[in-house]
């Protein structure tokens, strides 16, 4: 299995630069996208499917849309057909707002999910903050209960940097948001609680500057390599077992997100 996250910032955008033409040459088996900045009515059928190749197969997408036009939105590309689609988490605050969509692949003796997920950002006020503060706490219940209850990973833009290595300007930034005690606190309870298993870092336990996933667009931050580390695909421990290699793609640029490839020893 190869397993890719990207936050597109903008499906749209993203398709203009190339990243559809290079998701369908490298042979994935599912595709999370995250603020693709769109309604139902705006993806063509190119948007809405992956072409294959003669080496590599399509991939159909499901997704969640904000109702607030031009704003977040998740997508969730495979080429197997899931036994179910999930779309939200059953929080009438956001799932307004776009966050979330699960395919479920069940057989007897086994309940798999793959989830897309973008979790809020509270960089721009207290308020959005707050916001980012419920969401959280709804989801250490969710993530808790589907544990209990089925294998699965988690991947997207979390917008949480976890560890000093996760970001360039560490000390800079112990009071911003993505990197306050009380978000890296939930991580770790997350990890350790849940559990999930963080799975590039499990790969790349010291990794630094070439861990980086997102990069502001002020002071040439891509260009001097000024990133974070918010993008992740977090897997129940029976399924983080078989993870064998993780890339950030960075040969080309798609958005102000860099896609995150981790490839697995299982398939469904």
């Amino acid at each position: 299995m190869k397993i890719v996250s990207a936050n597109l910032n903008g499906i749209r955008s993203a398709a203009s630069k190339g990243f559809f033409s290079w998701a369908s040459s490298q042979n994935i088996d599912a595709l999370g996208v995250q603020e693709v900045k769109a309604q139902a009515a705006d993806l063509t059928p190119e948007l809405s499917q992956i072409q294959g190749t003669a080496q590599t197969k399509p991939l159909t997408g499901a997704f969640h849309f904000a109702q607030k036009k031009g704003y977040s939105g998740v997508g969730l590309y495979t080429h197997m057909e899931p036994s179910e689609v999930v779309v939200g988490i059953g929080d009438a605050e956001f799932d307004f707002e776009g966050r979330w969509i699960e395919k479920r692949f069940d057989k007897p003796g086994r309940k798999l999910s793959i989830i897309s997920s973008y979790f809020p950002s509270g960089s721009s006020s207290d308020e959005r903050q707050s916001a980012k503060f419920r969401f959280l706490a709804l989801m250490t219940d969710h993530l808790q209960q589907l544990a209990a209850k089925r294998e699965f990973i988690l991947m997207g833009d979390i917008n949480i940097a976890h560890q000093n290595l996760d970001l360039k300007n560490w000390k800079s930034n112990l009071k911003n948001s993505g990197f306050t005690p009380e978000e890296r606190q939930w991580m770790t309870d997350t990890l350790s609680g849940t559990p999930l298993v963080d799975v590039y870092r499990h790969l790349h336990p010291l990794a630094s500057d070439t861990c980086y996933t997102w990069w502001s667009q002020r002071g040439q931050a891509y260009a001097k390599n000024v990133g974070w580390r918010i993008d992740y695909q977090l897997a129940t421990p029976q399924l983080a077992k078989g993870a064998l290699k993780a890339t950030v793609y960075k040969d080309q640029k798609f958005s102000d997100h860099a896609p995150l490839l981790i490839d697995y020893d299982w398939s469904i």
